[in-house]
């Protein structure tokens, strides 16, 4: 593509992110604006120009998922060189390439999960932990060392942190303190240690610090309003003296604070860089006039950026929903949503969103009663299952053999050897499941460039099963509001919008308040077409009293 033909695509806003390829850019993206589009078009542009070369570039997401989508829109564009990391995997490819160099041993694995070795050290201390407790023990110990707070400093300041898992602070320290020596005795580490370890190095070796800086000069960074000071450290130490820096987030979509994330770097951008370029993204390409209208009250008075302008056409109004129980409100939802799909709605354009993982066992229960199939987000891996890993490595196996069909050819024909039929199965359960997945894997086929070549689509398998960049699956999805971050779907469904749950109860602060709030921004703002919200009267019949969460006033106001 031509530099000119790149940016075409653009509105003026996005035009001027893309066009300023030097120096230090800000760009703040409103939901829904097109900040992806933006910054992978900003890339391609400046490479085109001949700013750039592709090697020298990185780009730095806060997950596999956002990894692996711009990765690929880079690849539609013509522009495959690129290094697209999270913050974790390139400083853990810096560790494993360096520490035997400076260490003489190979560095230290990584666990898979905190969780485990969580509940190990808790055993000799006689303490027990529920899964949810577990979870909170492990964000806290994510918040201590994104927040570069070592155990002694942690120690003086944990008294009036808010309690975890129902610990006192003198058992939530001894458990860190366990959880701590346990890893270093077993020589492994956690994600956050991976980060640390790397920064350490890079500050104590100048000849390694001095690899990486020739390496990557031109630095992108996604959802900067995630970023926790342990991270903009690293980041800093990448760029030395170099400012050639570009960030993009939205302070409306800071719900991380918990894990030391915070947006004052995102909101400070200005003040550091005095000749920065900052471009705001308002115009909101994917929902309705009316959720665009009803996710602005949300942001009214509190926000650091314009207001969204909406796009799209008017659309149907959004809906705040009573039921008189929690079952009531399931059942309602399950109902509403089996008549979308009676009406053809694709299952894959609806979504059950709720505050914490607890709350989606009723809906669950509601949609599996009336045979409506979902997916829960965070639930079993793609790539994982046994079925796919037997295709992903029967196409790798038959693209060693040189194999130069064309390659939905070659992939079908590789998925029909295994049993795979064009025509969906008549039965439930695992029959059509395993039908679905390998469909999913000819689904990534369409996705790739053309005149893509077996071998090439085996290395682009073996790509998103690393990244975790899952292809889309035609059931209803069920997530958290956090774990729908970065997603949207036609038709949104928030359930359980009560005191309580939004906002949590345990956010009591001026400030946690505000985070609650901002995260229900982001439930809103996932919406493209309808969206309603709900909550219950009570937890039964008989139950327990809930209140309606004080944020629908706002979004009820003129409405």
């Amino acid at each position: 593509m031509t530099p000119e033909e790149i940016l075409e695509a653009l509105d003026p806003e996005q035009r001027q992110a893309a066009e300023a390829l030097v120096g230090p850019v800000c760009i703040l993206a409103g939901a829904g604006t097109g900040k992806t589009r933006t910054i992978t078009h900003r890339i391609a542009y400046g490479i085109a120009k001949g700013f750039y070369t592709s090697s020298r570039v990185l780009a730095l997401t806060y997950t596999n998922r956002a990894a692996g989508e711009l990765r690929l829109r880079l690849r539609q564009l013509g522009v495959p060189g690129v290094s697209v990391k999270t913050f974790h995997a390139a400083a853990l490819a810096q560790l494993q390439y360096f520490w035997p160099q400076y260490a003489g041993v190979p560095a230290p694995t990584v666990i898979e999960s905190k969780a485990r070795l969580i509940a190990k050290v808790a055993e000799p201390l006689k303490i027990s932990f529920d899964p949810a407790s577990v979870r909170d023990l492990a964000a806290e110990i994510e918040w201590r060392k994104y927040s570069m707070l070592s155990l002694d400093e942690y120690a003086s300041l944990v008294e009036s942190r808010p309690k975890v898992a129902g610990l006192s602070a003198e058992k939530n320290l001894q458990l860190q303190v366990a959880y701590e020596d346990a890893k270093a005795q077993a020589n492994r580490l956690d994600w956050e240690d991976v980060l640390i370890l790397t920064l350490g190095l890079l500050r104590a070796e100048p000849r390694a610090l001095a690899h990486v800086q020739t390496q990557y000069r031109f630095f992108t960074v996604d959802e900067y309003q995630d970023i926790s000071p342990l991270q903009h450290a690293l980041l800093d130490q990448w760029m030395g003296d170099h400012d050639d820096l570009c960030v993009v987030g939205d302070p409306n979509q800071t719900i991380y604070s918990f894990t030391g994330a915070t947006s004052a770097f995102l909101n400070g951008f200005a003040d550091r860089f005095d000749d920065a370029t900052v471009v705001q993204l308002t115009r909101n390409y994917r929902s309705s006039q009316e959720i665009v209208a009803f996710a602005n009250r949300l942001t009214q008075g509190v926000s650091g950026l314009d207001p969204l302008e909406s796009q799209g056409a008017l659309g149907i109004a959004p809906v705040i929903r009573q039921a008189a129980t929690v079952a009531d409100e399931a059942n309602q939802i399950a109902q509403t949503i089996a008549d979308k799909l009676a009406q053809g709605c694709p299952p894959h354009e609806i979504a059950v969103l709720y505050r914490v993982n607890s709350q989606s066992e009723p809906i669950e229960n509601a949609l599996a009663k009336i045979g409506i199939e979902y997916q829960v987000r965070g639930g079993e891996r793609f790539f994982g299952r046994k079925d796919v890993q037997q295709a992903v490595q029967a196409i790798r196996v038959e693209a060693i053999s040189n194999n130069e069909k064309p390659v939905y050819q070659a992939v079908s024909d590789i998925l029909r050897s295994l049993g795979w039929q064009s025509q969906e199965p008549n039965e439930k359960g695992a029959a059509l499941e395993r039908w679905q997945a390998l469909t999913a894997i000819l689904q990534i086929v369409d996705e790739v460039p053309e005149l893509t070549t077996l071998a090439e689509f085996a290395k682009e398998l073996e790509e998103r099963q690393r990244s975790q960049h899952e292809p889309q699956r035609s059931a209803i999805t069920l997530a958290t509001i956090h774990a729908a971050k970065g997603l949207e779907w036609d038709h949104v469904y928030l359930a359980g919008v009560t005191e309580g749950y939004v906002p949590i109860s345990y956010a009591k602060s001026e400030a946690e308040i505000a985070e609650e709030r901002r995260l229900l921004y982001v439930g809103v703002t996932r919406a493209r077409k309808e969206l309603t919200l709900s909550w219950p009267r009570s937890e039964s019949a008989g139950g327990r009293n809930r209140e309606a969460s004080r944020f629908l006033a706002l979004l009820s106001r003129n409405h």
